[in-house]
């Protein structure tokens, strides 16, 4: 009982509050519908994961234990809704923790690929990179080249919020009809 009150913050309401936003933003119904990004299952699993990893990538900027230990709560935030859809959605609890594994496998290659690209100042990584992993193509589409330039504009946006905002919970992400435009 004392280990816990006195414990570092572990984040746990912030990573939360971090989370739902990526996921409202990732909902945003104008990606689907003006890009033709695939509104099933899979694009809005991909949609989640390029926000959550946007929001990650943000906490990387920082150094210090406080980023780090948010960035674990949004991941934690992330696999703790992730395993309570795969349950909503019927998946037995002996094949749940390899369900989710290769969730978090696939979160994992696509954040390396979007971080690769990212370092690259031409859109064409990136456009490639989303459209792999977006659209499931191996070639460019044209909605992953306005993605890219929505995903940089994004990812600029979020450069400006403060950690300390980030802490709290609070976190402003770029609109969809701003990123697009």
């Amino acid at each position: 009982m004392l280990r816990r009150l006195f414990s570092p913050r572990s984040f746990e309401r912030e990573g939360y509050l971090l989370y739902s936003a990526a996921v409202a933003a990732a909902r945003d119904p104008l990606w689907y519908a003006r890009l033709g990004v695939p509104d099933t299952l899979e694009g809005r699993f991909d949609m989640v994961c390029l926000f959550t990893f946007l929001l990650l990538d943000r906490m990387t900027e920082e150094s210090g234990k406080e980023a780090r230990r948010l960035a674990q709560a949004v991941t934690d935030a992330m696999f703790a809704d992730l395993d309570q859809t795969l349950r909503q959605m019927g998946v037995a609890d002996t094949g749940l923790a390899r369900r989710v594994r290769r969730l978090y496998e696939a979160f994992h290659g696509r954040s390396a690929a979007y971080a690769r690209a990212l370092a690259s100042a031409d859109d064409g990584a990136l456009a490639e990179a989303l459209s792999r992993n977006v659209w499931r193509s191996e070639r460019t589409v044209d909605g992953a080249r306005a993605l890219a330039a929505a995903v940089r504009r994004a990812r600029s946006h979020l450069a400006r919020q403060p950690l300390a905002a980030l802490c709290r919970g609070e976190i402003t992400l770029l609109p969809a009809a701003e990123a697009l435009a």
